[in-house]
């Protein structure tokens, strides 16, 4: 059964809602998703399903959805595909917490890096369903402006490592 990892779109930080990470794993095992296992408060689950990625992901979304008054997004990927996320990160001078993963519903245009405003170095490099951006002075106070990552979630490279970790951990 395949190990799958959802990445929740502005949930417990001041988009969506609140959601404590016990009530998502309640309302993952609720889906029939096993092995349930959360990671901090940014809404980060792991679980196990026979389901489809793009089944598991709309389950989830519509679930939340009902849940939270509306569907916050979720971003779905196997453990192999997070674990070649992490090993692919661009700008390896870049910390770690510096660097962001947007994952997105779906490929990014070609042409997204052309409509990129970046005021403050800002880096991205476009991947499958990410986009890879490296935040030179921090993400806090950046002023960037790029439109293909409105869809999408994002997550730190530590963050990205430690599911990917957590998730080969569970297919063990």
């Amino acid at each position: 059964m395949p190990v799958y990892i959802a990445l929740l779109r502005a949930v417990n930080v001041g988009g969506t809602g609140a959601l404590p990470m016990a009530e998502l794993k309640t309302i993952c095992e609720g889906l029939g998703f096993s092995n349930v296992k959360t990671y901090i408060q940014s809404g980060n689950v792991l679980f196990r399903s026979d389901a489809s990625e793009t089944a598991v992901e709309e389950k989830l979304d519509a679930a939340l959805g009902q849940k939270l008054g509306k569907r916050p997004g979720v971003m779905v990927r196997t453990s192999k595909a997070l674990e070649a996320i992490a090993a692919d990160a661009p700008f390896p001078d870049a910390k770690p917490n510096f660097l962001l993963v947007y994952f997105l519903p779906e490929k990014p245009p070609g042409n997204a890096l052309d409509k990129m405003v970046a005021p403050d170095g800002e880096e991205a490099k476009l991947a499958a369903r990410e986009i890879y951006v490296h935040y030179p002075k921090g993400s806090g106070r950046s002023k960037l402006k790029f439109p293909a990552l409105k869809s999408g979630t994002s997550r730190n490279l530590n963050t990205v490592r430690k599911l990917a970790d957590m998730a080969a951990a569970m297919e063990g």
